[in-house]
């Protein structure tokens, strides 16, 4: 389930809690050839992972169950009867290999393939060992998209098309419109790439003669260039993936919520039930909504930075590096503290705090002497040597008071006639041998004066030996 198959599913959610309604989870999964039977639970776990509850759906029952069409093969047969019965349906004998003779005979002709132009004139009776087709009364269609407006089509776009497989199992376009109906369905809301359907469901709504619920059609998400439907090769994750690298659910759904849809002003952060009191339909855009990760985690950031420090540390349970079990919770909360500012998402934790727990490689901090990333060390490399031996002893006297370093780290500034854009950057490598570290005072205050002390010594032996 990637960002466009939960946004629809989102969009439905939204308007569902707006009505104070019910939002349902249906598995349909007649298509058998592509039936994969851990897709279920994978759609349970990613609707739970964002707090997306459906009041009915196959694991929880409901007044118009089951839930999954596989098990409502009866309740179609039903229907495809009174359609049968009607004349509104027929057995198709057409073998596949005589479907593509078809196919191909009226594209030689340059005219559009209409089954219903190649209609049986006797078929068989209906035994269910064949494929069952609608009988389509092609006709002129007007109707209203909740998103889109007036929408119109010709007759052209009207056709037979098979209702019952010869397997036993109904189409979408079949099984769907009886479900709707069945469990009071008032909103459909889905993609774009069903519009040209959309007449086809018009004529069997009215062969079964049932009022058809509101459509919505969904303009895609699209490519981070904004020039084609978004895929797996434009980076298109799977929700689980984000919601298992520290993605914030509520974050999720806020970046979702506002991909191709806005409340008309330029609020960009909101809580769900902000969404759910805001959220209209009429209010989607009809261009397609651009994909951009950059936001997402721009957006994410912004949730992290908004949690309390008792919040975000239960929700960083399981990003923590393995080196930090042995520490105890007041320290970790300390250095949560501390790269909070910088997280975008949780599993950077790992990354910006394992210094915390496990001194720097010796290789590491080398590596970053002798090749900083920072602009000031790379245009004008200083003494490292002096600048660390000097750092050491102004931080011997210190109490390690977060107040008592940054009055002693400003005076080492104007002491050695350097700028904290060179001073600063030779401390980060030394006490944590990486290209990123929190604000340096906070850092040294949370590691104290015995490990800070120790790095640094470490630190200059490195560069005594030759880095």
């Amino acid at each position: 389930m990637h960002v466009g198959g939960v946004r629809t599913a989102l969009f439905a959610w939204l308007v569902a809690k707006q009505a104070k309604g019910q939002f349902l989870l249906r598995i349909e999964d007649t298509d058998r050839t592509r039936h994969v039977e851990e897709s279920e639970q994978h759609i349970i776990d990613s609707l739970r992972a964002l707090g997306l509850d459906y009041n009915e759906g196959p694991d929880i029952g409901g007044s118009y169950g089951p839930y999954r069409q596989s098990e409502r093969l009866d309740i179609y047969r039903q229907w495809a009867q009174k359609l049968i019965d009607k004349d509104r349906a027929y057995a198709d004998p057409t073998a596949e290999d005589q479907l593509e003779h078809l196919r191909a005979e009226a594209k030689a002709a340059k005219k559009p393939f209409l089954y219903r132009n190649y209609r049986p004139t006797n078929p068989p009776k209906w035994s269910g060992r064949m494929a069952l087709r609608f009988k389509s009364e092609p006709k002129n269609y007007q109707w209203q998209d909740v998103v889109l407006g007036e929408l119109q089509t010709g007759q052209e776009a009207i056709d037979d098309f098979i209702i019952i497989k010869s397997d036993g199992f109904p189409t979408y376009n079949f099984a769907h419109i009886v479900d709707d109906h069945l469990m009071k369905i008032s909103h459909v809301i889905r993609s774009q790439e069903f519009l040209p359907s959309i007449p086809k469901f018009l004529n069997l709504y009215e062969a079964l003669e049932i009022e058809r619920p509101e459509l919505a059609t969904l303009p895609y998400v699209m490519g981070p260039e904004g020039k084609k439907k978004l895929s797996k090769r434009d980076g298109a994750k799977d929700v689980l993936e984000y919601v298992q690298e520290g993605y914030l659910p509520e974050a999720l759904i806020n970046f979702m919520a506002s991909l191709g849809w806005n409340d008309g002003t330029e609020q960009e952060i909101f809580s769900v039930d902000e969404l759910v009191k805001k959220f209209d339909l009429a209010r989607v855009q009809r261009a397609g909504a651009r994909f951009d990760e950059q936001r997402l985690m721009w957006m994410n950031g912004r949730y992290i930075r908004s949690l309390s420090l008792d919040k975000l540390y239960r929700r960083s349970a399981d990003f923590w590096p393995a080196k930090a079990e042995q520490a105890n919770e007041s320290y970790k909360k300390k250095v949560l503290g501390l790269v909070q500012e910088r997280l975008k998402f949780l599993a950077e934790l790992t990354t910006l705090s394992i210094f915390f727990f496990e001194a720097p490689s010796a290789d590491a901090v080398k590596n970053f002497y002798k090749n900083p990333v920072d602009k000031q060390l790379v245009k004008a490399p200083p003494d490292y040597g002096k600048f660390l031996s000097a750092l050491v002893d102004e931080l011997k006297a210190s109490d390690f008071s977060y107040s008592d370093i940054q009055a002693r780290l400003n005076d080492l500034l104007k002491k050695l006639d350097t700028k904290p854009a060179v001073l600063f950057p030779v401390v980060r490598i030394a006490i944590s041998g990486s290209s990123v570290s929190p604000e340096i005072f906070g850092t040294l205050e949370v590691l104290g004066r015995e490990e800070t002390l120790k790095r640094l010594d470490i630190a200059i032996t490195i560069l005594n030996q030759g880095a």
